[in-house]
């Protein structure tokens, strides 16, 4: 299908240019030694902290990356390809904070860490378990990243993300990785989990992220290497300065994944939005939001990447419908400019602070609508229906006819949770509102979910080795 495209061709090459400049004459701080070293060897000029880029070696390591990859899950049924025109949804990440109907607003815990995760293997319309749709602040910080992982390969059969802990967080999701998958080989070959790991905006990269970039790398492992630029406070008021800035720190990324080892598959991970100026707090509910998603889409096609960005994303405090506006504005903007990773596609509120079950349950609904407009319809002989049109004819109804039967269960998105009855049938039904019917369907979910088989052996050797952090 046709891209929206919210930049011209000579504006993707002036932001192009521009992120260059800033590579080669401002320079980014790496602040970890392992990779002011491998920089420095593989052709960047490196002044104590500061990494001067130049433009060749940007634009030769970028065209090392693949422009599509696949992420493999325990079956082939759920294997997620990245890249193209193809299009994954992963829920949302990095809360600290929890809510549902039933018991308010909370701090996060590792049974609703898990609990989301059944809820995405039940999902047809979530593709990879986030690696922290939650923060489980019941569980030492120091192994959260260890009981997480192993959360999401017990109760789901999809791909899933590592941990973005640093040089040992890396290395644990691979060894853990390993237990179930197979060698460190076998994992290069077909990779199983996908991290994020991105800068300190402006123009930094910190210890932590730096580790974990190698580590992941050296396995052969993708990464999504992102960028949140503030507008108007870590970046540029203007968000054409904005994407220039995200660029330039995304690229930087991206050029040590290849230094590292070559071909190593990533994402260009853009997640900038504007400040609130008011207050000063990142805004994520707002059009630039959702328009700096279609530009980092061009921008990453431009270097022929896989691409992140967009996602159920909103600043509400609650799934009302300020949350349901922000929300589809960003998701469906993420399918029209053809974003791959869709980061935060269910569940997030509070600017990234909360995860919501009940809008998780809402958001999934939407993500089938957008999956279902991505998906577009077929043009032939027999969809033109031309047949069938000439046989009702004039004053006619197409009810009974074979045709209609054939096709509208393929032809016609089935929604779970939005009512279409008519006003009176809605009331004698209880005339219940989107949330009830939200919460009572999470809990039909979570009490048929069906945990998919862990062989006995690796759960054990999991759950040892997690004792060996502990």
């Amino acid at each position: 299908m046709q891209w929206y495209q919210f930049l011209t061709d000579q504006q993707v090459a002036q932001v192009h240019e521009t992120s260059l400049q800033i590579l080669e004459t401002v320079g980014i701080d790496f602040r970890y030694p392992p990779a002011l070293e491998i920089l420095k060897k593989g052709g960047a000029k490196v002044e104590g902290e500061r990494v001067f880029f130049p433009s060749q070696l940007v634009e030769a390591q970028i065209k090392k990356a693949p422009a599509e990859f696949t992420l493999y899950g325990r079956s082939s049924d759920v294997d997620v390809v990245l890249g193209g025109d193809h299009m994954a949804y992963i829920p949302g990440y990095g809360a600290p904070f929890v809510t549902d109907l039933d018991n308010g607003r909370r701090a996060g815990s590792l049974q609703d860490f898990e609990n989301f995760v059944k809820l995405t293997q039940a999902s047809p319309h979530q593709d990879i378990c986030s690696g922290m749709v939650i923060e489980p602040n019941d569980v030492p910080h120091g192994i959260r990243h260890a009981h997480m992982i192993y959360a999401a390969m017990k109760y789901s059969e999809k791909p899933f993300m590592g941990s973005a802990m640093g040089a040992q967080g890396a290395k644990d999701s691979i060894q853990m990785a390993s237990i179930l998958f197979g060698t460190q080989d076998q994992l290069a070959e077909k990779p199983r989990m996908i991290s994020i790991l991105g800068s300190l905006t402006p123009l930094v990269y910190d210890e932590r992220m730096l580790g974990a970039i190698i580590e992941y790398a050296r396995a052969g492992q993708p990464q999504l290497i992102s960028s949140l630029v503030i507008a108007g406070a870590t970046g540029p008021t203007t968000m054409a300065g904005t994407l220039a800035l995200q660029n330039a720190e995304i690229l930087a990324g991206i050029v040590l994944t290849q230094l590292v080892r070559e071909g190593t598959p990533v994402v260009f991970s853009g997640s900038s939005s504007n400040t609130e100026m008011r207050s000063g707090a990142l805004s994520i509910g707002s059009p630039e939001m959702a328009v700096n998603a279609a530009a980092t889409a061009q921008m990453a096609r431009f270097y022929h990447l896989p691409v992140r960005g967009g996602g159920a994303i909103s600043d509400a405090k609650v799934p009302d419908a300020q949350a349901a506006y922000e929300s589809m504005m960003s998701l469906l903007m993420a399918q029209v400019c053809g974003i791959n990773f869709v980061l935060h596609s269910a569940g997030i509120l509070e600017s990234y602070s909360c995860m919501s079950y009940e809008k998780f349950i809402i958001d999934d609904e939407i993500c089938g609508m957008v999956k279902r407009i991505k998906n577009a319809y077929a043009v032939s002989a027999d969809t033109l229906a031309l047949d069938v049109i000439k046989a009702v004819g004039p004053g006619g109804h197409f009810l009974d006819q074979d045709h209609t039967f054939d096709h509208f269960r393929t032809e016609f998105y089935q929604p779970v949770l939005s009512n279409r009855d008519n006003f009176d049938t809605w009331i004698e039904n209880g005339s219940q509102q989107i949330l009830q019917t939200a919460n009572k369907r999470l809990k039909q979910v979570l009490a048929e979910y069906c945990e998919p088989d862990l062989p006995a052996d690796a759960d054990k050797e999991l759950k040892r080795f997690i004792d060996t952090l502990e």
